[in-house]
């Protein structure tokens, strides 16, 4: 199993030491030694250091942020929810694509909220007001929540919470392997458990301190052995000389993993790689030597839904990529669903 996210220092706001959840954290960071500030809001936080971009990133990334979730207005999540569910932001990894650079800027630092009951009855109002019809939430849209579960359990609170819904459906993304406090929830089959995957030297090339191909994929063979729903989002996916090997090579791996009896439910989901403007520059000033490939006269600039546009493949390669996917998804895996291809 892969290193465990332990924080260099932690930063409180002072109510969220009234929820049992950000009391439990409080205590297990102080058995850790590590250092504890209190600070006014979560969305402000001073006193992580670091002289240079390189550095501030790095530390921020080593340090994580106690706070209550003030806004209880879900965000829209297309195209793979209804909305986001808001549990924690950011990731202890180190992705030089990664797409928070647009949004989460220099000091990506990770952030938990513990009002998590609140945060679900506001889940379950939404749910009421489609009932009968099925409501998704993404637990994942602005981080990777694993890294930090083992500290909070928000996440098997989460499963178990729509495990008891009708009409409510949860899924969630990580690129961590440490799923074993999760196999015991009591999921119902309404969430959905899906890993981020992708070649095995696009991995080593650019995804700093996650876990190999091989270490998520045997996590998603214990995770499907409990009868989640399992899904595989393969993102970014790259266009570059060997990628159609590359890329078959990684879903003969899955393939060679992956119970055959556990294949009932499988999604794919496919995004070739992207970037804005505003990720470019961060990314640059973050990782100086990136070998990422960003010439924008390479690239057709598209306009995204949240008002700013993005640099994708060319139309010939995009055909191209989602042709070659869809038929390596279909040779090894052929009753799974291809959610869609961007």
């Amino acid at each position: 199993m892969s290193h465990q996210f332990i924080p260099k220092r932690a930063f409180f706001e002072p109510k969220a030491l009234e929820y049992p959840i950000g009391q439990q954290v409080f205590e297990q960071l102080q058995e850790m030694k590590v250092p504890i500030t209190l600070t006014g809001s979560h969305n402000r936080i001073t006193g992580i250091p670091g002289d240079t971009p390189q550095q501030a990133y790095q530390e921020a990334k080593n340090t994580l942020v106690v706070g209550i979730r003030k806004s209880l207005d879900f965000a829209g999540c297309k195209p793979s929810a209804h909305y986001q569910l808001p549990l924690t932001t950011s990731c202890s990894s180190m992705c030089e694509y990664c797409y928070l650079a647009t949004t989460l800027g220099k000091k990506p630092y990770l952030r938990v909220y513990v009002n998590v009951n609140e945060i679900l009855e506001q889940a379950s109002r939404y749910i009421r007001a489609r009932a009968p019809e099925i409501t998704w939430f993404e637990g994942a849209a602005t981080s990777d929540p694993i890294p930090t579960e083992y500290l909070t359990g928000l996440l098997y609170n989460t499963i178990e919470f729509f495990g008891r819904q009708p009409f409510g459906r949860f899924r969630f993304v990580t690129k961590h392997d440490r799923v074993d406090s999760l196999l015991t929830a009591k999921h119902n089959g309404h969430t959905r458990f899906r890993f981020s995957i992708n070649a095995a030297s696009i991995i080593d090339q650019y995804e700093h301190k996650t876990p190999t191909l091989i270490q998520r994929v045997e996590a998603a063979a214990k995770v499907a052995e409990k009868g989640y729903p399992v899904g595989f989002i393969i993102a970014p996916i790259f266009y570059y000389p060997g990628w159609k090997e590359e890329y078959l090579q990684l879903l003969q791996e899955l393939d060679k993993q992956l119970p055959k009896k556990d294949r009932s439910d499988i999604t794919f989901e496919l995004i070739a790689h992207r970037f804005t403007k505003r990720a470019k520059n961060n990314i640059l000033d973050i990782f100086p030597e990136t070998k990422l490939p960003m010439k924008e006269e390479e690239r057709k600039f598209k306009y995204g839904q949240f008002g700013y546009g993005k640099y994708i493949y060319q139309k010939e390669t995009m055909d191209e990529m989602k042709k070659d996917m869809h038929k390596g998804i279909h040779t090894y895996f052929p009753h799974a669903a291809i959610e869609y291809f961007v």
